[in-house]
């Protein structure tokens, strides 16, 4: 029995982990906080990086500190009819339902669409382009014992190699300087809007999603010990935040010296302009190229992840037909639209980031507060409860009077009313934990 990974070996999963993590929305988020924060850029990429690197780590560290197989194993701490719910309603807002749809569609809107001729009917071509998407995706997703050598070897360099191409060039070449006035919400609060930022990449959500892939690519290079997977997947968490940390830096300073080149009201703009103005003629090509890299790696990681995932709950549909069905159910989603799709998703990442979040803290906390699974349900259903005024808030349809009744949560107009209500009792809980524990020794 082999007792540790070589650093080669980590290096591979920490490789196939960042392609996994990376996609097209972890580009053009920093890329727009960039240059929306001016002079903010670095106190907005602190909050940027709480939640889109400090909160997927963490989620990593959950499932391997306690040595979970899975997030319905994690989550089973709660209870197996919350496990049940959680891990399908994550996995499907992560798979087919949200994020697979916008890895098909991010690459067209931002990258494709300005290749095609003006007289091109747009709809036809973002048709045409997920019907490509959706085949490559669907032939390295049926072969998911390979996985680590499609994503960490190869589609991950590549893409390390454009981006680097474009962003270094950009970096030592700048058209302007990261002090510009800040704009809009990063003017205000700077740090708190990137924390909300990072929401936006579905990481902390990824991370939990992910965790099937990590351990099961361990125990491919020989690692059986649980005790020894649990430190090993900690050590490939750390390693691939420590890369998204420096490529989340890069990108966002090269949005904050971009301005004279236009202001945008989005990331794929902005890192369409410098690609263009830094590889005249060449740029859009190179740009394109890059995006769809990034979404492409993500979207074969989500239908692996989602595929196995579902066969482990209902084993009487083989891998392989659960990863047919994800696919051309993202493939009918993909079809409605970017704008579309992010209206309908908003709403269910509200209520699916505090569940996540107050999961991972229990996880990582529950051995020294000493939480019982009662302790567990209890703060979980305070903290659905409170998330739910989050979720009526970002409807697309708002219900007033259900609007009303939880406006009066703090925090709940910066999108956190569930936060301080958690916070209260995660900790009446564990104080009343330890005091117990106390008392019986």
């Amino acid at each position: 029995m082999k007792k540790k990974m070589t650093l080669t070996e980590s290096l591979t999963i920490s490789s196939m982990l960042f392609g996994l993590f990376f996609g097209a929305g972890n580009l053009i988020f920093p890329a727009y906080l960039g240059q929306a924060a001016g002079r903010h850029v670095w106190l907005a990429l602190l909050g940027f990086l709480i939640t889109g690197v400090g909160m997927p780590l963490l989620a990593i560290a959950a499932l391997g500190i306690t040595k979970s197989t899975g997030l319905f194993d994690l989550s089973s701490r709660v209870g197996k009819k919350f496990a049940l719910f959680f891990t399908c309603l994550l996995y499907l807002s992560i798979g087919p339902f949200f994020a697979i749809p916008r890895c098909f569609t991010v690459p067209f809107e931002t990258g494709i669409s300005s290749l095609l001729p003006g007289t091109f009917n747009k709809q036809l071509g973002l048709f045409l382009f997920t019907l490509i998407f959706f085949a490559l995706m669907l032939f390295f997703s049926l072969r998911p014992g390979r996985i680590m050598d499609w994503i960490g070897k190869f589609l991950t360099p590549m893409f390390l190699i454009v981006f680097f191409t474009i962003m270094i060039t950009a970096l030592l070449h700048p058209t302007g300087s990261a002090s510009g006035k800040a704009l809009g919400a990063y003017a205000k609060s700077p740090l708190l809007t990137g924390v909300l930022a990072g929401y936006n990449t579905l990481d902390v959500l990824a991370g939990l999603a992910f965790g099937i892939i990590v351990v099961s690519s361990i125990q491919a290079f020989g690692v059986t010990e649980p005790d020894q997977i649990a430190k090993e997947t900690v050590k490939t968490g750390i390693l691939t935040s420590i890369l998204m940390a420096i490529i989340y830096g890069i990108t966002s300073l090269a949005g904050a010296t971009s301005r004279p080149l236009g202001i945008a009201d989005n990331g794929g703009t902005i890192l369409a302009n410098i690609a263009h103005h830094y590889f005249p003629g060449f740029g859009a090509i190179l740009f394109a190229l890059m995006i769809f890299i990034a979404c492409l790696k993500t979207a074969i990681g989500l239908i692996t992840a989602c595929a196995e995932t579902f066969n482990g709950l209902f084993p009487k549909y083989s891998y392989n037909k659960w990863a047919i069905f994800f696919s051309v159910f993202a493939l009918a989603v993909a079809n409605i639209g970017l704008d579309a799709i992010i209206s309908i998703s908003t709403p269910f990442l509200m209520l699916l980031y505090p569940l996540a979040i107050s999961l991972i803290i229990m996880a990582l906390t529950g051995n020294f507060c000493h939480f019982e699974k009662s302790d567990c349900q209890i703060i979980t259903a305070v903290t659905f409860i409170c998330a739910l005024g989050d979720f009526f808030k970002t409807l697309p349809s708002q219900p007033a009077f259900l609007v009303k009744i939880y406006s009066n949560l703090p925090l709940y107009k910066d999108g956190l009313g569930w936060l301080v209500p958690f916070l209260i009792a995660y900790i009446i809980l564990a104080i009343r934990r330890l005091i117990k524990g106390n008392k019986s020794k």
